[in-house]
């Protein structure tokens, strides 16, 4: 394989730890740069000799030479489950790859996901892997661009504006990959029930049945794209996937119903669905904490979850992963029988 530099931002946490793991055993590590708030967090990379970086979505100036030297980038997406901060631009968006005056006088607009993206291809950046999340769905084998879950929003959004970036940008591609709904998140669906201290009714705004949800476990989607950057770095031009959208799944789609059936299982209690209104899913003690982003609650269009779930927006299995991990991926039940929440 030709020398080829790959960066992952933000390289810790749980996507990206997992990729920085396992792309360390597929590359050299001179080639590759690992970028993240905290570089306590890549000491291992670092030791291994891979290049690390300091920078945040949060601050500019961090980014501004964050992707010297990449080729080919995968970016994670912001941590947040808001659409203006990710994604949208209030008042217009770039046309060309801005200069750093540009930057600094259009902070107020440019919104972190379009703000990486930029900062990247000034560093000369000329592929970039986004890590989008597995609602919109697929129609065959092609990715569907609407959804009704408001967490998607800033994913699609991000997701055009790199397909406007390949037309703007000559020499410049991109792969989507959609990341299926992490085993481990399973808490955001159901009102974060914790099977340490069960309780005996979860109130969602869901009556359990399908169409599901194609759980796959966290570790594996970081497993799954290492390989893929793998396969790119060594025949970028001959790579299938430029241009275009990849789901990363579970092999199986799991109802909600089946879902706390397992949790149930885990619990050693009998645990039933209560449907409630987006309203009264909201307005339950423990929800509102954990989507409080910036002062502002957004439990309630969070709810929008569940009827994404009711279209069947995260119900397809992609073969995909399976080719990639070359075994099955772990079923829901074998990861959350070992996960702590």
């Amino acid at each position: 394989m030709a020398s080829h530099t790959i960066g992952v931002f933000p390289a810790s946490g749980g996507i990206g730890g997992s990729t920085v793991k396992h792309l360390l055993p597929r590359f050299p590590a001179k080639d590759l740069v690992f970028v993240a708030r905290n570089l306590a967090n890549l000491a291992l990379a670092s030791a291994a000799g891979a290049t690390v970086r300091q920078a945040n979505y949060d601050d500019d100036k961090s980014l501004e030479h964050a992707f010297d030297g990449v080729e080919t980038l995968f970016l994670i997406s912001y941590p947040s489950v808001e659409y203006e901060h990710r994604a949208e631009v209030s008042l217009r968006s770039f046309r060309r790859v801005p200069s750093i005056g540009e930057m600094a006088t259009n902070l107020e607009n440019l919104k972190r996901h379009r703000a990486a993206i930029n900062f990247a291809l000034r560093s000369g950046v000329k592929y970039i892997f986004y890590g989008s999340l597995g609602f919109a769905g697929f129609t065959g084998s092609e990715a569907n661009n609407e959804t009704v879950a408001h967490v998607m929003r800033a994913h699609l959004d991000t997701e055009k504006y790199l397909e406007e970036c390949r037309h703007q940008h000559p020499g410049f591609a991109y792969t989507v990959v959609r990341e299926g709904l992490y085993s481990e998140s399973y808490p955001l669906y159901t009102a974060f029930f914790d099977p340490n201290n069960p309780v005996d009714e979860i109130k969602i705004a869901h009556d359990g049945s399908g169409p599901g949800i194609s759980w796959v476990k966290r570790e594996e989607l970081g497993e799954g794209t290492a390989e893929l950057l793998r396969i790119f770095a060594k025949e970028p031009k001959e790579f299938q996937y430029r241009n275009s959208t990849v789901l990363l799944s579970g092999s199986r789609t799991w109802t909600l119903e089946e879902t706390v059936d397992i949790l149930a299982k885990i619990a050693k209690k009998p645990v039933k669905i209560r449907q409630v209104s987006d309203e009264e899913f909201a307005q339950q003690s423990q929800v509102p904490p954990n989507f409080t982003y910036r002062g502002v609650d957004l439990s309630k269009p969070w709810a929008t979850a569940f009827e994404a779930f009711r279209q069947g927006e995260a119900s397809v299995a992609s073969p995909l992963l399976r080719e990639l991990l070359g075994r099955e991926p772990e079923d829901f039940e074998t990861t959350i029988s070992s996960y702590k929440v």
